[in-house]
């Protein structure tokens, strides 16, 4: 039984059961608009979808303390369904909006930079959170502060976000044309709505290798985050989830090793040590095998080795955050034109191993202060996270697969025509790229009239 209060607000009495829905509520949503956020990113683009999911995420939030009051913990896990299901559209708009904002030599330094908040905005609420429950506004200010930092951001966003450069009023001319010419694909195929190519995209190797590594990821990161924290308490009998300071070390030891990654990375890619195809594999490799010992390592500690417990957890943890650069941004190597898309199809099948992860604990630890069941749950995870970066770095890629092509959907004519109209049409120079097939061709016979 655990009694959630503070200072003279109301109190709730929730049971474990009960809190364990709160918690997972938000995910039973999420994971259900992934996909339909690519779909709305490409369709309506970043600016308008992460404006919207962010101002109704605020909104419910301020909701969030009355609504509680009259219907308990039913509709705190009703508002966090809807959370999760608005927010699922965000992070496909995130890798649409990156490709189409950072130059393939700086991607890696932007996209990791903007990953970091997730470690940043984590640390912020575990820092200020106490504070606010203990001040004038009890718990219920926690909701409105952070409804109040959401606010602001979509003020913030409307007035200075843009789908793309094209589209911004803050940049200059020359800065357009460096974006131009260095992003892999054309600034305004935002306009041109690409279709997707799913089924190429459905059998691709290298797509496949990506979703592996992905779920991979999130199934070591679950059981570091989740799971090694239980063992602490159950075997080693330490109650770190009680502690702020243990609980945000983790966090920390991210966001910190987040900037040694992208300086690293910078200094690899400029003095040319290693191509990005390298840098992937190789922060990748460090991201999931170290922490794999690490999780082996944990398994076989006791009480004595405390302080060394909890510094391995924080370590594989932190390691672990080298895998935004060694595999997440992967989605925009292979295709810039769809990396919302495929972001949205990574992000759906890898976030059902979370789910899949406590499952697979609950049946094996059936007494928690056994150690040797626990070392079980730890192997598998270190299996999965050892032959996920095998399958990655041996099948997967940094080359822009051909299905990214703007292009790769039009029907072609046979061989031998198309070999004379190309000739011709190049000759001429009456090919419009906007225009179908049969408009350019009948525009080439008038030409040569």
């Amino acid at each position: 039984m655990q009694y959630i209060y503070f200072s003279t607000f109301q109190e709730y009495d929730w049971t474990e059961k009960e809190i364990s829905y709160i918690l997972s509520s938000f995910f039973w949503g999420y994971v259900c608009t992934q996909f339909l956020g690519g779909i709305l990113c490409k369709k309506f683009g970043a600016k308008i979808n992460m404006g919207v999911s962010t101002f109704v995420s605020a909104l419910l939030t301020v909701l969030t303390p009355w609504c509680v009051g009259w219907g308990g913990w039913q509709v705190f896990c009703a508002i966090r369904v809807i959370q999760g299901l608005v927010q699922g559209v965000i992070f496909p708009c995130i890798y649409e909006h990156l490709a189409l904002w950072s130059p393939a030599e700086e991607r890696n330094r932007l996209g990791g930079f903007s990953m970091t908040g997730v470690d940043c905005g984590t640390i912020l609420a575990m820092a200020i959170s106490g504070i606010i429950a203990k001040g004038s506004m009890g718990w219920p200010g926690i909701s409105y502060v952070s409804a109040g930092i959401c606010f602001a951001w979509c003020l913030l966003w409307l007035i200075l976000g843009s789908n793309s450069p094209n589209e911004s009023k803050f940049i200059t001319e020359s800065e357009k044309q460096y974006l131009e010419l260095s992003v892999a694909h054309k600034n305004d195929s935002q306009d041109q709505k690409i279709p997707v190519p799913w089924k190429a995209v459905l059998t691709s190797l290298p797509f496949y290798a990506l979703i592996v590594a992905r779920s991979a990821q999130n199934w070591g990161l679950s059981t570091m985050q989740s799971q090694i924290p239980s063992y602490l308490n159950g075997v080693l009998d330490m109650e770190i989830q009680a502690n702020g300071l243990f609980s945000s070390l983790p966090f920390m030891g991210m966001l910190v090793m987040s900037f040694v990654y992208l300086m690293l990375e910078d200094v690899l890619r400029r003095k040319k040590i290693l191509t990005l195809k390298g840098v992937r594999r190789v922060f990748n490799t460090v991201s999931f095998w170290i922490p794999a010992c690490g999780l082996i390592g944990i398994g076989f500690l006791d009480g004595d080795n405390k302080p060394l417990a909890i510094s391995l957890m924080t370590l594989s943890v932190a390691i672990n955050s080298g895998n935004i650069i060694g595999s997440a941004l992967n989605t925009i190597d292979l295709a810039p034109n769809h990396a919302g898309s495929l972001m949205s199809v990574v992000n759906t099948v890898s976030n059902f191993t979370p789910f899949i992860s406590p499952l697979v604990v609950g049946v094996i630890v059936t007494d928690v202060h056994e150690r040797s069941l626990w070392q079980i749950v730890f192997a598998i995870a270190a299996a999965i996270f050892f032959f996920g970066n095998f399958f990655y770095i041996t099948c997967g890629t940094t080359d822009t697969q051909p299905w990214d092509a703007e292009d790769f959907l039009i029907p072609k004519v046979s061989q031998s025509s198309e070999r004379g109209y190309n000739k011709s049409i190049d000759d001429l120079g009456v090919y419009n790229k906007g225009m179908d097939l049969e408009t350019n061709i009948s525009d080439l016979n008038k030409a040569e009239k």
